[in-house]
């Protein structure tokens, strides 16, 4: 047998993930300034795969770069905008999978709602349970079958992935949010395709009002 030995990845990949991660995980606060030598020391990495790696990261909305390099501190104008993109396009795609999945395609949908209940009974790290939300809209998305749905989508990727993480802010949010969960797949379920959509455009409009007030408390 054949055995392959995998490349490693790129500097400027790695550093990508790295800065990343810490935007996430609030190591880089929001509208906070970023210093290119004290990071590319802190990741062991020179300034170039670093700046590659930041151009990457202001593409995908998670970096400004105006006079300074900054991490992207989210408006209540940026997260109706995102929003409301995200109810018409998640709308359209709960709505389609309700019709088109297939019964494996839903099990597993099904799947990741038992495992984010587990997580939230076992009481595991919040990212944990962010990340099976995450996974939940992916599916969704995946069983359209529709690529560019899910490109335009994707392009927004990192910034519904910041504001899912802003948005777990608050007592009991993974509960409310799990049971919202619960009635869009219930409705996809019994292939209630027009539900399925109304149930979407409301979780996502209760996620906003809460984003909404969280923003304006900070």
């Amino acid at each position: 047998m054949r055995s392959v030995i995998e490349k490693p990845k790129p500097f400027y990949e790695q550093s990508y993930h790295a800065i990343k991660r810490m935007i996430f995980e609030g190591k880089l606060k929001p509208g906070e300034r970023i210093a290119e030598a004290k990071l590319a020391k802190e990741l062991g990495v020179s300034k170039s795969p670093l700046r590659e790696a930041i151009r990457v990261l202001e593409k995908e909305g998670l970096i400004v770069i105006d006079s300074r390099v900054k991490v992207y501190q989210p408006t209540i104008k940026d997260v109706e905008e995102i929003y409301f993109c995200r109810m018409a396009l998640e709308s359209f795609a709960a709505g389609l999978t309700a019709r088109i999945a297939t019964a494996e395609e839903l099990k597993t949908i099904e799947g990741v709602l038992q495992k984010t209940e587990e997580a939230i009974l076992q009481s595991k790290e919040q990212n944990t349970i962010i990340e099976l939300n995450d996974t939940f809209h992916d599916l969704i998305i995946q069983y359209t079958q529709n690529s560019l749905l899910r490109k335009q989508l994707n392009d927004l990727e990192g910034l519904i992935y910041y504001f899912r993480i802003l948005n777990f802010e608050g007592e009991k949010r993974a509960e409310a949010i799990l049971e919202q969960h619960r009635e869009i797949f219930r409705h996809m379920k019994q292939r209630d395709d027009e539900q399925a959509s109304k149930a979407m455009i409301r979780h996502l409009q209760l996620d906003l009002d809460h984003l909404t007030a969280v923003l304006s408390h900070q």
